[in-house]
């Protein structure tokens, strides 16, 4: 496979956006695809020696009228060598890919206007911050005002097991502790042209984000779809606290996307960053005409 661009740029309406290679990791594919058989999932994404699959940490810079925003910011540079081989985590050194992929999109981290958390697991939010020299936590984007919802602000600070290990304090407090976090609750215009949309499921609080332009719309994504591989209904990630929700919060984005003919951008698909749906198709599945690989 080729090196994958640091930036691929489009249009939608008179937004400019660009996806950004944040890094990658490798995870667990038959937690990523929950209870679909590997000998299904693993024709879309084929698994390593150890059962993981590539990942991106794919991001998205949007050039408004009004503000320079990114969705979501990868991993960070904080974590240890070990966390980085359990999970597989590539480019998270400093500077990180996402800075680079910042740069090659023709702006700078302290450009940045805004960051918008779709949820704050540390494969999305960990570039919130960055550990220095000297090993002080500071906030990534210096200028910007950071945004998340209220609920997934209390729900990571819950502590209990078997959310906890996604959940990383100093990937999101010390944001708050500097006066630079503001949350929203529900579906929310953060900027003109983009907002949130709740689609919990993955989490009870998680959000994806609608872009709208000159009657355009794009959805990036987040963990309610992280491949193109879970467009089908029932492929649903083992790590969703409440997958049945997926489910629902699935097939009412699918429906409202065919319908008005979204760009779906996909957060984790390793090759694909955006495409739209096929009308033809028996099932939810991109038409070949609008789905460049990364790489």
């Amino acid at each position: 496979m080729s090196e994958a661009p640091l930036a691929l740029t489009r249009t939608v309406g008179a937004l400019r956006i660009h996806a950004l290679d944040g890094g990658s990791q490798r995870l667990d594919g038959g937690a990523m695809f929950g209870v679909v058989p590997k000998p299904l999932w693993e024709r879309r994404i084929p698994a390593d020696e150890r059962n993981r699959i590539p990942l991106a940490m794919r991001c998205l810079l949007v050039e408004t009228p009004n503000a320079l925003v990114l969705v979501d910011n990868g991993a960070g540079n904080k974590e240890s060598e070990k966390f980085a081989e359990i999970y597989g985590i590539q480019n998270a050194g400093a500077p990180t890919r996402l800075e680079d992929a910042i740069r090659a999109a023709g702006f700078a981290p302290d450009d940045v206007d805004v960051v918008v958390d779709t949820h704050l697991h540390f494969d999305h939010a960990g570039g919130n911050t960055y550990r220095d020299e000297e090993g002080q936590i500071r906030l990534s984007f210096p200028r910007a005002r950071y945004v998340a919802q209220r609920g997934e602000f209390e729900y990571a600070h819950l502590d209990n097991e078997r959310i906890r290990a996604s959940y990383l304090a100093h990937n999101f407090d010390p944001v708050m502790e500097a006066g630079r976090l503001e949350l929203l609750e529900g579906d929310a215009e953060i900027v003109p042209g983009v907002s949130y949309r709740r689609t919990p499921g993955h989490t009870p609080h998680h959000a994806s984000v609608l872009l709208r332009s000159e009657d355009e719309t794009a959805c990036f994504l987040a963990d309610v779809m992280p491949t193109s591989a879970h467009l089908p209904l029932a492929w649903i990630m083992g790590y969703d606290v409440e997958p049945l929700v997926t489910l629902e919060s699935k097939r009412a984005l699918l429906a409202e996307a065919a319908r008005e003919d979204w760009l779906l951008v996909f957060e984790h698909d390793p090759l694909i960053p955006w495409g739209r749906l096929d009308p033809d198709a028996a099932r939810p599945a991109l038409r070949a005409d609008d789905s460049p690989r990364a790489g």
